[in-house]
């Protein structure tokens, strides 16, 4: 049986409302589109540190694109606390040796998986090093992207370096639908594919794939 994950952050909100403390929540960032509603949602509970980790994105130049737009979607947002956008080191070589062998698998296999245990380890590892009261992700929020999957990499993750996880499915309560139009609303940059070599790959072998069927509709 899945899990209900949003019931389970409603529930630890909760329980954050009646302490009457602002925990520090070190929020593992994807891109600026998903991360504009999780901001808007959470910024009344926690002061986040806003952590752009994601050695998957190629080229650099679209790595540094993405990270450009967190920063101005932080400086543009209302919020009730403090964000603070800590870009993380483009470390390509890291995401090819996690995915070794894995090159060719569909996307959303074990190379994703792969992935996603890199890049909540690295935020994993610094909120401990920042005396995070809590850590978590925006990449839930995506429709394409295993919310059990990564609330369990989550958990496994807060036993190891004792920091709590914030349980969440962001795309829940249409939080996807939301973040689309705070994207319209602040102008954002939106990708067209995961961020990896290999998501691109599949994003032009569907492309072309189109061109020519189209071609042959004409013919």
């Amino acid at each position: 049986m899945k899990q209900n994950y949003q019931l389970e952050l409603e529930r630890e909100l909760a329980r954050i409302e009646a302490s009457g403390v602002r925990p520090r929540l070190l929020l593992h960032s994807c891109c600026a589109p998903c991360s504009s509603y999780v901001l808007e949602y959470l910024n009344h509970w926690f002061d986040i540190d806003l952590f752009f980790y994601n050695p998957n994105i190629a080229p650099r130049e679209e790595f540094d694109r993405r990270v450009a737009e967190l920063v101005r979607l932080a400086a543009s947002l209302p919020h009730e606390g403090r964000f603070e956008v800590i870009p993380g080191p483009y470390e390509a070589e890291a995401f090819m040796a996690a995915c070794k062998g894995h090159e060719d698998d569909p996307e959303g296999g074990a190379r994703c998986e792969r992935c996603f245990r890199l890049r909540l380890g690295k935020a994993a590892r610094l909120a401990a090093e920042r005396g995070s009261d809590y850590f978590a992700t925006t990449l839930t929020i995506s429709p394409l992207k295993n919310a059990q999957l990564l609330n369990g990499i989550g958990g496994e993750l807060a036993a190891q370096f004792g920091v709590p996880w914030l349980y969440s499915d962001f795309k829940k309560k249409n939080g996807y639908k939301r973040s689309c139009e705070l994207s319209a609303l602040y102008g954002l940059y939106r990708q067209d594919y995961c961020g990896c070599v290999f998501s691109r790959r599949e994003r032009d072998a569907r492309a072309a794939a189109q061109v020519k069927k189209e071609e042959n509709q004409h013919k």
